[in-house]
């Protein structure tokens, strides 16, 4: 097995670094840089941080193979959407004004629209996201629930007192 050293000045570049660095796995990445320099094992690092062994051999290799900025850096991004915001709120602007007017709005349209904006088809789950994205919200309740009794039933249930 490699044993990976850290020198002091990778020591102090992370310890800098992770001072002015605000993202919590950056941050467990970068300590485990500072501990193994102040000298502890794979395993207490682990323990400590709450990674395996392994994983911090794993990532002791990979910063003596990379350096520490491109170690450090945040490498998941977030957003991966089909349609900009801007865009999608364009679209249900449409259906907003329809909306407006009265008349009955139904995502199976606005999926129709997602559709032909985005040139592929679009699942249902996308249609809704994109709805409370928007701050979208059903405005009407039912006007029954599904699982009520029919009228039969109800009329039958009912305590008839002639008094």
């Amino acid at each position: 097995m490699k044993t990976y050293h850290i020198s002091e000045e990778e020591y102090e570049a992370a310890k800098a670094l992770a001072k002015k660095n605000q993202n919590k796995r950056v941050d467990k990445r970068l300590q485990v840089i500072i501990l193994r320099y102040e000298g502890l094992k794979d395993q207490e690092i682990g323990n400590k941080l709450g990674y395996h062994r392994k994983r911090v051999s794993q990532l002791c290799a990979e910063f003596a193979r990379v350096g520490l900025e491109e170690y450090a850096r945040h490498k998941y991004g977030g957003n991966h959407r089909a349609l900009k915001n801007e865009e999608e709120a364009e679209i249900l602007e449409k259906f907003e004004k329809k909306a407006e007017k009265g008349e009955v709005v139904t995502t199976r349209e606005i999926k129709e629209e997602l559709d032909k904006k985005r040139g592929k088809d679009t699942g249902k789950a996308y249609v809704y996201r994109v709805l409370a994205r928007q701050d979208w919200r059903k405005a009407m309740p039912r006007s029954r629930h599904p699982k009520a009794a029919d009228e039969a039933t109800v009329e039958a249930s009912k305590k008839l007192t002639n008094e």
